[in-house]
């Protein structure tokens, strides 16, 4: 850690392991494993959302589409799905446990789930929270039988006289082994073993006998009448699950550039904990190359991130929370809607063209309540097809009508601030343009001022 400040490491601490610190915090006298088991002791609560509940699905099991328009249902999914989306965001905007939510953020991409059904996008997520920080087995089971993976990746019509592969694919391609680690005749074998697997009208996961296959299974040279949980089994078994896993966290918590050595180190310790995810986290973020300058500054906040980290900062509440809708989607990642089964890519795929003058304008629109102007984008193909387009498109509003806590922000900083101490305080990297005189102290007059400059610069979009 030598030539990293104090101040440094803090604030890389938060930013990977939540959405930022306070200048208090970031200037505390507490060594950085101490920050790290506080981190850990807030991580502890569990808060659900809780939006919606069982109650509310519907009491016959309507498959027709045409249908479930007439009956509203669909476009009433849709609302719920949209309103869901801004509670969670205000969840990881208040929260003190930004360690368990964080992590939640992360398995909400390795996960990636799509469906209009609220109640079971919001048991997922629920699941992810829950099992955040525990062992990835209980996790990955949990997800496996969740009512919302089961029908987003089609399990419900894989049957022993039709099997269907979709889910016994994605379950080794993205949630645990990686591609290359197995064949196709992993993949059939697989799916034999998940026939049946299902769940009832209230979401209750069962295993319906009768479509199941009980024939003997050859899976990854194992032989044996296997159900989908001994699959899983097998998979964890396999040490390339520990280290694709491994790969993804580093990714997202680290450096977009993968450091093999560690990575390798990582894997080892994972698969030998019985994959203990909190153990995991606790190591990243109190090994010393954690901090190391290479890893600082080093990657591009996501759209969630950027938002939630404002709002954080500054307290921001919005007239219209409609408006957090289309920020997202104007930025390229939209809570519960990922792009497709992979999940949102990140790093350099965060910006574009479309979106790098949105993020630099940001800050300055939320701030001082803007407007965003930008093209609109399309909706998704599904809910074209499910629902009335301007319908759906109706009431996203471009003009940010919010109130930032000015108060807040200044409370915690130094009565007498210099705009160096500001701008080393608010950016992670050595910005290239300097704001102003820097020895000029910042003012209360002209403090807002020159927070918005600092946080407009192309350096703030790093974390």
């Amino acid at each position: 850690m030598a030539g990293i400040s104090k101040q440094k490491q803090i604030q890389h601490l938060y930013l990977r392991a939540g959405f930022g610190a306070d200048y208090n915090t970031s200037s505390s006298a507490l060594p950085i494993n101490e920050h790290v088991d506080l981190l850990f002791e807030k991580a502890k609560a569990v808060n659900p959302l809780q939006l919606v509940d069982r109650s509310m699905l519907p009491k016959k099991d309507v498959k027709d589409l045409s249908k479930l328009k007439q009956a509203g249902l669909i476009l009433k999914a849709i609302k719920y799905n949209k309103e869901l989306n801004i509670v969670w965001l205000s969840q990881l905007t208040s929260t003190d446990a930004v360690l368990r939510e964080k992590m939640t953020l992360f398995w909400h991409g390795h996960f990636a789930c799509r469906i209009i059904n609220t109640v079971f996008v919001q048991e997922l997520n629920n699941i992810e929270r829950q099992y955040a920080l525990g062992k990835f087995k209980d996790l990955l089971m949990a997800v496996s039988k969740s009512p919302a993976m089961l029908e987003f990746l089609n399990n419900k019509q894989n049957k022993k006289q039709h099997p269907n592969e979709n889910f016994a694919r994605e379950l080794m391609e993205l949630f645990t082994i990686g591609r290359s680690n197995y064949t196709e005749q992993d993949i059939k074998e697989s799916a034999r073993a998940f026939t049946g697997w299902s769940f009832d009208q209230q979401g209750n996961f069962e295993i319906r006998e009768k479509q199941h296959d009980e024939g003997e299974k050859t899976f990854m040279g194992k032989t044996g009448n296997f159900g989908g949980e001994d699959v899983i089994d097998i998979l964890l078994q396999r040490k390339e699950t520990a280290h694709f896993i491994c790969k993804k966290i580093y990714r997202f918590f680290v450096n977009d550039e993968l450091d093999d050595r560690i990575v390798n180190q990582l894997t080892d310790s994972f698969y030998n904990s019985d994959y203990d995810i909190g153990a995991l986290m606790k190591t990243i973020f109190t090994a010393d190359w954690f901090y190391d300058q290479k890893n600082i500054g080093t990657k591009i906040k996501s759209p969630v991130e950027l938002l939630v980290g404002l709002n954080r900062s500054f307290g921001v509440k919005y007239d219209d929370p409609n408006v957090l809708l289309y920020i997202q989607k104007v930025l390229g990642q939209v809570l519960f809607f990922p792009p497709n089964v992979s999940g949102w890519s990140g790093g350099k795929n965060w910006i574009d063209s479309s979106s790098l003058m949105i993020r630099l304008k940001l800050p300055s629109i939320v701030l001082n309540g803007g407007i965003i102007e930008a093209e609109e984008k399309d909706e998704p193909e599904d809910y074209k097809m499910i629902a009335e387009r301007k319908v759906v498109q109706s009431k996203i509003q471009r003009k940010v009508k919010a109130i930032a806590s000015w108060d807040k922000f200044s409370a915690a900083l130094p009565k007498e601030i210099t705009k160096e101490k500001l701008m080393n305080y608010l950016l992670q990297v050595e910005p290239l343009k300097k704001v102003g005189n820097m020895i000029n102290e910042v003012n209360a007059d002209d403090l807002k001022t020159t927070t918005v400059e600092i946080l407009s610069l192309p350096e703030y979009q790093m974390c």
